[in-house]
């Protein structure tokens, strides 16, 4: 009997030990508060510090933690051909203006998620209609277009003209100024993310842009890369970090002060 009690004793000592372990080791359990009890610092989260950065002097300038893509002068050290050597492109009076038949201009570096600024003019002297009018295009992840057009009474297929996701969302308004006039896209960019059998999304890219200041894309939802034939999401394939890319379509559109965040 004796021994018995004994056993029983060290069993319950153990079992004590554990339990008080168990509890010194999990994590605890939110409790709920009383909102007739709370105060102000209860819900005030101080650390960590939100990063700080500089402003730009105007809103169009970089900040701080700007890429810097392009800067009035250097072509080289930022883009390149579809092949990776150097651009056709040419930079006139602090521009970088598409030379007709020089192809596209990429970026060499590859991004996901960022905020973009770029500004873009068509040519003053007008020429053609519709989409023969200063045409080019901003390429996020080399696939998904943001339109580059004179829209400045130009008539054209509503989610062909400037500031559309190409064929896919047209712009709430038509912001366009006149021809040869500097004109702005900044865009938010959400990378796609994919599902396991690599040819649907499991979240769709997403835009906003704003032109000229103005929101005209806001958080739309893409179904598919950019298609001039077909149906966009007949052709998702699985990608990561990619190019900017400028498009050369045959019209001399220039383009300057164009920075990056990446998010």
């Amino acid at each position: 009997m004796k021994k018995l009690l004994i056993i029983s004793l060290m069993l319950f000592t153990y079992a004590y030990s554990s339990a008080q372990e168990q509890q010194r080791t999990a994590p605890a359990t939110p409790q709920p508060v009383d909102p007739n009890r709370m105060t102000p610092g209860m819900t005030e989260i101080w650390d960590p510090e939100v990063k700080i950065i500089t402003p730009g002097a105007k809103d169009s300038d970089a900040p701080s933690d700007a890429i810097i893509l392009f800067n009035g002068s250097d072509i080289s050290s930022e883009w390149a051909d579809n092949k990776g050597n150097p651009s056709k492109w040419i930079v006139q009076d602090g521009s970088l203006i598409s030379v007709r038949g020089a192809g596209v201009i990429k970026s060499k570096r590859k991004f996901s998620n960022f905020q973009l600024h770029i500004e873009w003019k068509t040519p003053s002297e007008v020429t053609g209609e519709s989409q023969g009018r200063g045409n080019s295009g901003v390429f996020l992840q080399e696939l998904y277009e943001v339109q580059v057009l004179d829209s400045y009474n130009n008539r054209t297929y509503r989610h062909g003209q400037a500031g559309s996701l190409y064929k896919q969302h047209a712009p709430l308004v038509n912001n366009s100024r006149k021809p040869g006039e500097w004109q702005s896209y900044d865009i938010i960019y959400t990378a796609p993310t994919f599902n396991n059998d690599t040819t649907t999304y499991y979240t769709p890219p997403r835009v906003t842009v704003l032109h000229n200041g103005v929101l005209i894309q806001n958080n739309v939802s893409l179904r598919g890369p950019t298609e001039y034939i077909g149906i966009p999401e007949y052709f998702i394939k699985k990608h990561g970090p990619a190019s900017l890319v400028l498009q050369d379509h045959g019209n001399p559109v220039a383009y300057k002060n164009i920075w990056i965040r990446e998010l």
